[in-house]
């Protein structure tokens, strides 16, 4: 099986609904790693937000984010710079995604790649 889990929920929301999804695809992420399957995660949109909480140490998702940290593709490059997000999630380590060079843009991962690839593409 072939996952690609896609975080677009924010945290700016201060919302249970956004912890609750970013938890949910940590989790659904984890379930796959676990089972051995292949799976990809990605922060999108206004997700891209979540890098600098999910990888400081006092977040109650850290313990779960680290267990599933080797399969975080990284954030979208043009949301996390719409977003201003950019400079913390390179500093918390993660990629530039823009392999969708989508006109007027500094790219975007490519969901269509990874569909073309078998992943099941999961938005929370």
């Amino acid at each position: 099986m072939k996952a690609a889990i896609v975080v677009m929920s924010d945290p700016q929301a201060n919302s249970d609904e956004a912890l609750g999804r970013v938890f949910n695809a940590l989790g659904v992420a984890y379930d796959f790693k676990q089972n051995g399957d292949d799976v990809t995660v990605i922060f999108l949109g206004a997700g891209t937000r979540w890098a600098a909480h999910v990888t400081n140490a006092d977040h109650p998702l850290h313990a779960l984010y680290k267990t599933v940290e080797d399969k975080v593709a990284g954030v979208s490059a043009t949301c996390s710079d719409f977003f201003g997000a950019a400079g913390e999630a390179q500093q918390a380590g993660f990629a530039m995604l823009k392999d969708n060079a989508a006109p007027g843009t500094a790219g975007l991962p490519s969901l269509r790649t990874l569909a073309a690839e078998g992943y099941q593409v999961m938005i929370f």
